[in-house]
Protein backbone atom coordinates (compact mmCIF):
# COMPACT_ATOMS: atom_id res chain seq x y z
CA UNK A 1 0.00 0.00 0.00
CA UNK A 2 1.31 3.50 -0.79
CA UNK A 3 2.26 5.52 2.29
CA UNK A 4 1.25 9.08 3.16
CA UNK A 5 3.62 11.22 5.25
CA UNK A 6 3.05 14.77 6.55
CA UNK A 7 6.12 15.63 8.63
CA UNK A 8 6.59 18.84 10.60
CA UNK A 9 10.38 18.96 10.17
CA UNK A 10 12.44 19.33 7.01
CA UNK A 11 14.87 16.67 8.27
CA UNK A 12 12.07 14.11 8.47
CA UNK A 13 10.84 15.03 4.99
CA UNK A 14 14.28 14.40 3.53
CA UNK A 15 14.35 10.98 5.19
CA UNK A 16 11.03 10.11 3.54
CA UNK A 17 12.43 11.14 0.15
CA UNK A 18 15.30 8.69 0.54
CA UNK A 19 12.84 5.80 0.19
CA UNK A 20 12.29 6.66 -3.50
CA UNK A 21 9.11 6.52 -5.61
CA UNK A 22 7.71 9.46 -3.63
CA UNK A 23 5.55 12.29 -4.95
CA UNK A 24 5.94 15.65 -3.18
CA UNK A 25 2.66 17.39 -2.42
CA UNK A 26 2.26 21.03 -1.35
CA UNK A 27 -1.07 22.64 -2.25
CA UNK A 28 -2.15 19.68 -4.38
CA UNK A 29 -3.98 21.87 -6.90
CA UNK A 30 -2.46 19.96 -9.85
CA UNK A 31 -2.11 16.55 -8.24
CA UNK A 32 -5.64 16.05 -6.93
CA UNK A 33 -7.51 16.81 -10.18
CA UNK A 34 -5.25 14.40 -12.04
CA UNK A 35 -5.64 11.57 -9.49
CA UNK A 36 -9.12 12.07 -8.00
CA UNK A 37 -10.54 8.89 -9.56
CA UNK A 38 -7.35 6.81 -9.61
CA UNK A 39 -5.72 4.64 -6.93
CA UNK A 40 -2.39 5.91 -5.57
CA UNK A 41 0.63 4.10 -6.98
CA UNK A 42 3.38 6.00 -5.18
CA UNK A 43 4.13 7.25 -1.68
CA UNK A 44 3.04 10.82 -0.90
CA UNK A 45 5.15 13.36 0.98
CA UNK A 46 2.93 16.26 2.05
CA UNK A 47 5.20 19.19 2.93
CA UNK A 48 2.42 21.59 3.94
CA UNK A 49 3.08 21.16 7.69
CA UNK A 50 6.85 21.73 7.64
CA UNK A 51 7.74 24.65 9.88
CA UNK A 52 9.63 27.48 8.23
CA UNK A 53 8.61 26.71 4.64
CA UNK A 54 5.76 29.23 4.48
CA UNK A 55 6.06 33.00 4.34
CA UNK A 56 8.10 35.81 2.81
CA UNK A 57 11.11 37.22 4.63
CA UNK A 58 13.15 40.34 3.86
CA UNK A 59 16.90 39.73 4.08
CA UNK A 60 19.79 42.13 3.72
CA UNK A 61 20.27 41.57 -0.01
CA UNK A 62 17.31 39.39 -1.00
CA UNK A 63 13.74 38.30 -0.32
CA UNK A 64 13.02 34.67 0.52
CA UNK A 65 9.69 33.13 -0.53
CA UNK A 66 9.21 29.83 1.30
CA UNK A 67 8.21 26.80 -0.76
CA UNK A 68 4.71 26.48 0.74
CA UNK A 69 3.90 30.20 0.48
CA UNK A 70 0.55 30.43 -1.30
CA UNK A 71 -0.47 32.80 -4.05
CA UNK A 72 -2.84 34.48 -1.63
CA UNK A 73 0.04 35.01 0.81
CA UNK A 74 1.93 36.73 -1.99
CA UNK A 75 -1.03 38.88 -3.07
CA UNK A 76 -1.57 40.10 0.50
CA UNK A 77 2.10 40.68 1.37
CA UNK A 78 3.53 44.20 1.61
CA UNK A 79 6.11 44.16 -1.17
CA UNK A 80 7.75 46.90 -3.30
CA UNK A 81 6.81 47.66 -6.96
CA UNK A 82 9.53 45.22 -8.03
CA UNK A 83 7.01 42.45 -7.26
CA UNK A 84 4.06 43.93 -9.18
CA UNK A 85 4.43 41.44 -12.05
CA UNK A 86 4.46 38.47 -9.69
CA UNK A 87 1.42 39.77 -7.82
CA UNK A 88 -0.45 40.28 -11.10
CA UNK A 89 0.44 36.73 -12.12
CA UNK A 90 -0.71 35.43 -8.73
CA UNK A 91 -4.20 36.75 -9.44
CA UNK A 92 -4.25 34.76 -12.69
CA UNK A 93 -3.58 31.39 -11.02
CA UNK A 94 -7.05 29.85 -11.14
CA UNK A 95 -9.73 31.24 -8.84
CA UNK A 96 -9.45 32.38 -5.24
CA UNK A 97 -9.77 28.82 -3.93
CA UNK A 98 -6.76 27.74 -5.99
CA UNK A 99 -4.80 30.84 -4.93
CA UNK A 100 -5.51 29.94 -1.30
CA UNK A 101 -3.99 26.47 -1.71
CA UNK A 102 -1.57 26.62 -4.63
CA UNK A 103 2.05 27.42 -3.81
CA UNK A 104 4.69 29.50 -5.55
CA UNK A 105 7.33 26.75 -5.50
CA UNK A 106 4.78 24.13 -6.53
CA UNK A 107 4.06 26.14 -9.66
CA UNK A 108 7.77 26.04 -10.50
CA UNK A 109 8.21 22.35 -9.73
CA UNK A 110 5.17 21.45 -11.83
CA UNK A 111 7.11 23.08 -14.70
CA UNK A 112 4.25 23.63 -17.11
CA UNK A 113 5.17 25.74 -20.16
CA UNK A 114 2.10 27.85 -19.25
CA UNK A 115 2.91 28.20 -15.53
CA UNK A 116 1.89 31.75 -14.62
CA UNK A 117 4.58 32.22 -11.96
CA UNK A 118 7.63 31.39 -14.04
CA UNK A 119 7.92 34.45 -16.36
CA UNK A 120 7.67 37.04 -13.53
CA UNK A 121 10.15 35.10 -11.40
CA UNK A 122 12.54 34.86 -14.36
CA UNK A 123 12.19 38.63 -14.74
CA UNK A 124 13.10 38.93 -11.04
CA UNK A 125 16.28 36.90 -11.66
CA UNK A 126 15.06 34.43 -9.06
CA UNK A 127 16.93 31.43 -7.73
CA UNK A 128 15.57 28.18 -6.30
CA UNK A 129 16.83 26.88 -2.97
CA UNK A 130 17.12 23.09 -2.93
CA UNK A 131 17.66 20.90 0.15
CA UNK A 132 18.90 17.32 0.44
CA UNK A 133 20.75 15.15 2.93
CA UNK A 134 23.98 16.61 1.54
CA UNK A 135 22.96 20.20 2.44
CA UNK A 136 21.40 23.00 0.43
CA UNK A 137 22.22 24.65 -2.88
CA UNK A 138 20.97 27.55 -5.00
CA UNK A 139 20.30 27.34 -8.70
CA UNK A 140 19.06 30.00 -11.08
CA UNK A 141 15.41 29.50 -12.06
CA UNK A 142 16.55 29.73 -15.67
CA UNK A 143 18.48 26.48 -15.09
CA UNK A 144 15.97 24.86 -12.72
CA UNK A 145 13.21 24.22 -15.28
CA UNK A 146 14.69 22.19 -18.11
CA UNK A 147 11.65 21.14 -20.15
CA UNK A 148 7.93 20.48 -20.22
CA UNK A 149 7.15 19.16 -16.70
CA UNK A 150 10.87 18.63 -16.03
CA UNK A 151 13.22 20.21 -13.49
CA UNK A 152 16.74 19.52 -12.26
CA UNK A 153 15.47 18.14 -8.93
CA UNK A 154 17.16 14.83 -8.28
CA UNK A 155 16.20 11.90 -6.10
CA UNK A 156 16.15 12.98 -2.46
CA UNK A 157 15.96 16.71 -3.27
CA UNK A 158 13.26 19.18 -2.25
CA UNK A 159 12.72 22.79 -3.34
CA UNK A 160 12.52 24.80 -0.10
CA UNK A 161 12.38 28.45 -1.22
CA UNK A 162 12.58 30.97 -4.04
CA UNK A 163 15.23 33.66 -3.58
CA UNK A 164 14.77 37.09 -5.20
CA UNK A 165 17.85 39.37 -5.15
CA UNK A 166 17.42 43.04 -4.34
CA UNK A 167 18.16 45.39 -7.27
CA UNK A 168 20.91 47.99 -7.15
CA UNK A 169 18.53 50.87 -7.99
CA UNK A 170 14.83 51.61 -8.28
CA UNK A 171 12.92 48.84 -10.03
CA UNK A 172 9.41 48.13 -11.27
CA UNK A 173 7.79 45.21 -13.05
CA UNK A 174 4.66 44.34 -15.03
CA UNK A 175 2.88 41.22 -16.29
CA UNK A 176 0.41 40.60 -19.11
CA UNK A 177 -1.39 37.38 -19.99
CA UNK A 178 -3.38 36.54 -23.11
CA UNK A 179 -5.97 33.78 -23.01
CA UNK A 180 -9.15 32.81 -24.80
CA UNK A 181 -11.15 34.55 -22.06
CA UNK A 182 -10.44 36.95 -19.19
CA UNK A 183 -10.36 34.61 -16.18
CA UNK A 184 -9.65 30.97 -15.29
CA UNK A 185 -7.77 30.23 -18.49
CA UNK A 186 -4.51 28.64 -19.62
CA UNK A 187 -2.20 31.14 -21.27
CA UNK A 188 -1.73 31.57 -24.99
CA UNK A 189 1.12 34.01 -24.29
CA UNK A 190 2.50 35.58 -21.09
CA UNK A 191 5.02 38.39 -20.76
CA UNK A 192 6.74 39.67 -17.63
CA UNK A 193 9.32 42.44 -17.47
CA UNK A 194 11.42 44.10 -14.78
CA UNK A 195 13.08 47.45 -15.37
CA UNK A 196 15.77 48.88 -13.09
CA UNK A 197 16.07 52.62 -13.60
CA UNK A 198 17.87 55.77 -12.47
CA UNK A 199 17.89 59.33 -13.81
CA UNK A 200 15.03 58.55 -16.17
CA UNK A 201 16.99 55.86 -18.00
CA UNK A 202 16.96 52.08 -18.06
CA UNK A 203 19.88 50.64 -16.10
CA UNK A 204 18.92 46.97 -16.45
CA UNK A 205 16.07 45.01 -18.00
CA UNK A 206 14.81 41.45 -17.73
CA UNK A 207 12.01 40.24 -20.01
CA UNK A 208 10.52 36.75 -20.05
CA UNK A 209 7.89 35.15 -22.28
CA UNK A 210 5.87 32.08 -21.29
CA UNK A 211 3.63 29.61 -23.17
CA UNK A 212 5.70 30.11 -26.35
CA UNK A 213 8.35 27.44 -25.71
CA UNK A 214 8.70 24.21 -23.70
CA UNK A 215 10.30 26.49 -21.06
CA UNK A 216 9.66 30.21 -20.50
CA UNK A 217 12.49 32.20 -22.11
CA UNK A 218 14.32 35.45 -21.38
CA UNK A 219 14.77 37.85 -24.32
CA UNK A 220 18.37 38.76 -23.59
CA UNK A 221 19.13 40.66 -26.80
CA UNK A 222 16.17 42.93 -26.14
CA UNK A 223 17.27 43.33 -22.52
CA UNK A 224 20.70 44.49 -23.68
CA UNK A 225 19.18 46.83 -26.28
CA UNK A 226 17.09 48.61 -23.62
CA UNK A 227 20.01 49.57 -21.36
CA UNK A 228 20.56 53.33 -21.53
CA UNK A 229 17.22 54.04 -23.22
CA UNK A 230 14.92 56.78 -21.98
CA UNK A 231 12.22 55.50 -19.65
CA UNK A 232 8.99 56.69 -21.31
CA UNK A 233 5.72 55.44 -22.76
CA UNK A 234 7.39 54.68 -26.12
CA UNK A 235 9.81 52.15 -24.64
CA UNK A 236 7.99 49.25 -26.33
CA UNK A 237 9.01 50.49 -29.77
CA UNK A 238 12.50 49.17 -29.06
CA UNK A 239 11.20 45.59 -29.20
CA UNK A 240 11.63 44.01 -32.63
CA UNK A 241 10.49 40.72 -34.10
CA UNK A 242 14.13 39.59 -34.20
CA UNK A 243 14.27 39.82 -30.39
CA UNK A 244 11.84 36.86 -30.19
CA UNK A 245 14.38 34.42 -31.63
CA UNK A 246 14.70 32.40 -28.37
CA UNK A 247 11.01 31.43 -28.58
CA UNK A 248 9.64 28.31 -30.29
CA UNK A 249 5.82 28.58 -30.24
CA UNK A 250 3.69 25.67 -31.37
CA UNK A 251 0.29 25.12 -32.96
CA UNK A 252 -2.25 23.72 -30.50
CA UNK A 253 -5.94 23.95 -29.60
CA UNK A 254 -5.49 27.41 -28.08
CA UNK A 255 -3.59 29.19 -30.85
CA UNK A 256 -1.40 28.80 -33.91
CA UNK A 257 2.34 29.32 -33.97
CA UNK A 258 1.95 32.46 -36.07
CA UNK A 259 -0.65 33.97 -33.78
CA UNK A 260 1.49 33.29 -30.72
CA UNK A 261 4.48 34.93 -32.36
CA UNK A 262 2.55 38.10 -33.24
CA UNK A 263 0.84 38.18 -29.86
CA UNK A 264 4.14 37.78 -28.01
CA UNK A 265 5.63 40.82 -29.74
CA UNK A 266 2.48 42.87 -29.07
CA UNK A 267 2.47 41.93 -25.38
CA UNK A 268 6.18 42.65 -25.00
CA UNK A 269 5.66 46.12 -26.46
CA UNK A 270 2.61 46.81 -24.29
CA UNK A 271 4.41 45.65 -21.16
CA UNK A 272 7.39 47.91 -21.84
CA UNK A 273 5.14 50.87 -22.70
CA UNK A 274 3.33 50.36 -19.41
CA UNK A 275 6.57 50.29 -17.44
CA UNK A 276 7.88 53.34 -19.25
CA UNK A 277 4.69 55.31 -18.58
CA UNK A 278 4.79 54.89 -14.79
CA UNK A 279 5.84 58.10 -13.07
Amino acid sequence: MPAYARPARLEDALQVLKRGNTTILAGGTDYYPAHADKPLREDILDISAIRGLRGISDGRDHWRIGATTTWTDLIEAKLPPLFDALRLAAREVGGVQIQNRGTVAGNLCNASPAADGIPPLLALDAQVEIASDAGSRLIALEQFVVGNRRTVLGSGELATAVIVPKPKCNARSHFLKLGTRKYLVISIVMVAATIEHAGGKVRAARIAVGACSPVARRLKKLEAALVGEQLDAALGAKALASHLQPLSPIDDVRASRGYRTEAALALVRRTLDQLGAIT
